[in-house]
């Protein structure tokens, strides 16, 4: 009987805990909502108007034209149904889910008819293009995330490995003139602050999260001494590497909408699908993953069945280091062409709560950097059609969206269940 009791009062404080967050984030929709209804579609004059073709395309879209003020108006009235919808209904989760992304993407339409109507034409291709590029270091920094936590380490130096590999690839790209020489150069300094998380969490188990700040906070100093040191007297020699020139799939490009998006960019976007590939299958497809679930759900039932514990999370951890070193190449040799201090700025952070949005997979991660990433974009997009609020404002969302994801409110996923905990082998 009394366990009996206490079963019921579990599921009880479960089913007030679900319908609190119901609440909570139903409310949140029809806030959405409202915003589209009362601010976006009152104060949208004009149309909106969106392109779908880039210059020198093979093959033109039409452009769309909105009505900004009633489409917005509309939007908003169908997220405030289906926010009460949301509220009323213990909907199962891939509903829930479905109403969530309507409403999400409801909202956004909205805000682009608003900040678009009047003005110049909305590049929508080249939004998306953007949105791909900009997400190259979160999806890979998220993915390192993955690759350790599944096997339970945690890698809060998600950070300083992008800054890191950053700096070694726009070093060695510049001193020795050689682009792939730069990508692999970059690749190895982020595993080697993995080798460091490594070395201290695994051989010596000092606590995971401080250990990852430490190391963010190292690499931030080492980089930016260096950068005084040799980078800015040396400019020319050491830090004016070249870029890599997008390469344009053969008919893939030509797609419309999608070829420029997705197939006509540099080898890094390439690389982070091959990467993104090999990691969910690797790790839900593979004997190997199995092994990573299961030294990262009960790592003592792995290793009586013969599985090194400690191997694995070796193998994982580097294996980490190496994607987000390449991430942080992207930052220079594949973007802006030279490095400068701090210019990860917190990507790192953003991949970890990609990771943790995601719920510990490879593609739910890159499903929220791209969500990341898509609101980098935006106020890059929108601060050159005139946009009727400051970039300064858009350049917070992605951190925003951070704060929302870590704290929960999106929904709590279950994390490894010995994620962050030294193995001692009895």
């Amino acid at each position: 009987m009394e366990r009996v009791s206490v079963s019921t009062a579990v599921i009880a404080v479960r089913r007030t805990v679900s319908l609190e967050r119901r609440v909570v984030l139903g409310s949140l929709l029809v806030v959405l909502g409202l915003l589209d209804a009362l601010v976006f579609g009152p104060f949208s004059h004009g149309d909106a108007v969106f392109t779908f073709t880039l210059t020198g395309a093979k093959v033109s879209v039409p452009n769309l034209t909105l009505a900004a003020g009633p489409v917005s108006e509309g939007l908003g009235a169908g997220t405030v149904v289906l926010g009460l919808v949301y509220t009323g209904l213990n909907l199962s989760k891939i509903p829930r889910r479905l109403v969530a992304g309507a409403c999400l993407f409801a909202f956004v339409v909205a805000f682009l008819c608003w900040s678009d109507a009047g003005r110049i034409s909305l590049p929508f291709v080249a939004l998306l293009a953007t949105t791909m590029t900009s997400s190259i270091p979160l999806i890979l920094g998220a993915l390192s995330g993955c690759l350790c936590e599944r096997s339970a380490v945690i890698n809060v130096a998600i950070e300083g490995q992008l800054l890191f590999g950053a700096f070694g690839a726009a070093i060695v790209a510049s001193a020795f003139g050689n682009l792939w020489l730069g990508l692999l150069f970059g690749a190895l300094c982020g595993g080697l602050i993995a080798l460091l998380l490594g070395l201290f969490a695994l051989r010596y188990r000092v606590d995971q999260i401080i250990l990852g700040i430490v190391l963010n906070v190292f690499a931030a100093g080492l980089t930016g001494y260096l950068y005084d040191a040799a980078l800015v007297p040396y400019q020319n020699r050491l830090n004016s590497p070249a870029t890599f020139n997008p390469i344009k799939l053969p008919l893939l490009g030509d797609i419309p909408i999608l070829g420029p998006v997705l197939f006509d960019s540099t080898i890094f976007l390439y690389i982070t699908y091959v990467i993104i590939a090999l990691v969910q299958i690797g790790l839900f497809s593979t004997r190997w993953g199995l092994r990573v679930r299961a030294v990262g759900e009960h790592p003592e039932a792995a290793d009586t069945v013969g599985i090194n514990v400690i191997a694995t999370r070796w193998r994982n951890v580097i294996l980490g280091g190496l994607c987000a070193g390449i991430g942080g190449a992207y930052l220079t040799i594949g973007s802006v062409g030279s490095f400068g201090k701090g210019m990860s700025s917190g990507q790192g952070f953003i991949a970890l709560a990609a990771m943790i949005f995601g719920r510990w997979t490879p593609l739910g991660a890159v499903g929220a950097a791209l969500l990341f990433g898509f609101s980098t974009a935006l106020a890059n997009i929108l601060g050159t059609i005139g946009a009727p609020i400051p970039s300064d404002i858009l350049l917070m969302l992605p951190y925003v969206a951070t704060i929302v994801a870590v704290s929960g409110l999106v929904g709590r996923g279950r994390m490894p269940k010995a994620d962050g905990q030294p193995y001692v082998k009895a």
